[in-house]
């Protein structure tokens, strides 16, 4: 085997000298295979020259190295593994990125107010609930009689007979049946106090006069003596303060048509009865 590898390198370099080094490394493969199948106890046919072999082997080796270069072609992306776009935003926050001030709370109402009316006193003694509804509704806008009033609120001559008919009334004059009835039965707490000027804020600032069912005695703000034993009607048109002082619009007396009054004196004022707002 040794000798026939020897002529074999020796006949190459002769011939193609250009040739000895993949000749030697092929015979180097060949030995090395042919010692692989002798170890393993094949025949091998070691007496067979394979010169086309050794050839072509050598041609390969001696081929550029560019030419034998393995190439990763790396396919297009295909579409499906383009990363999604990520999800348009919802129409809700399109508007709040748009509109800062779509999530803003309602305008806190202002700490006084006091609304435009048109001031009638009573025009008999049992027309307090007539004439109050009357300046209330003055102050926005609808203007009524006191006789065109007083039918629809039942009164006689012994009066309106409760807060529930002026509510009633002012529902029907204006639009979207605004006004709630508020009864204070017995004496008035410090929570029903806290509602009746949450309320009369409320209307005031949406430009609502408030009705008042009284009844007893009250004193205003500058000392003034205001008394009805038997139950009055007087309409709230305007307030101060973040409303703890109210403005009283009175039928009663033409020379002291309103005065100012605290919400904790009109809410003993209305104790044992109620109001419209």
């Amino acid at each position: 085997m040794k000798h026939h590898l020897k002529r074999q390198l020796r006949r190459i370099a002769t011939e193609r000298p250009y040739q000895i080094i993949a000749g030697s490394a092929a015979a180097l493969v060949l030995a090395a295979g042919a010692g692989t199948a002798l170890a393993a106890g094949e025949d091998a046919p070691v007496h067979q020259e394979n010169t086309a072999s050794v050839a072509e082997l050598g041609a390969r080796l001696g081929e550029p190295a560019s030419r034998g270069e393995a190439r990763i072609v790396v396919p297009p992306a295909s579409p499906s593994a383009t990363p999604s776009a990520s999800p348009s935003a919802s129409p809700s926050a399109k508007k709040a990125a748009a509109d800062p001030d779509v999530t803003k709370a309602a305008p806190k109402p202002p700490s006084s107010r006091t609304l435009d009316y048109d001031y009638q006193a009573q025009i008999n003694y049992y027309y307090c609930g007539p004439a109050a509804v009357r300046n209330a509704l003055s102050a926005t806008g609808v203007e009524r009689s006191q006789d065109a009033l007083a039918g629809p609120l039942g009164t006689t001559e012994m009066g309106t007979n409760s807060a529930e008919d002026t509510t009633r009334v002012l529902n029907q004059q204006v639009k979207g049946n605004p006004y709630r009835t508020r009864m204070i039965p017995g004496s008035a707490s410090p929570a029903q106090m806290d509602r009746l000027q949450a309320d009369v804020v409320e209307a005031i600032s949406n430009g609502r006069g408030v009705v008042a069912n009284v009844a007893g005695t009250a004193t205003d703000t500058n000392g003034g003596w205001h008394s009805f034993p038997g139950g009055h009607y007087v309409a709230v048109i305007g307030y101060k303060d973040d409303g703890r002082t109210v403005r009283i619009a009175d039928s009663a007396d033409p020379s002291l048509p309103s005065y100012w009054l605290t919400t904790i004196d009109l809410a003993h004022w209305i104790a044992s009865r109620g109001y419209s707002a």
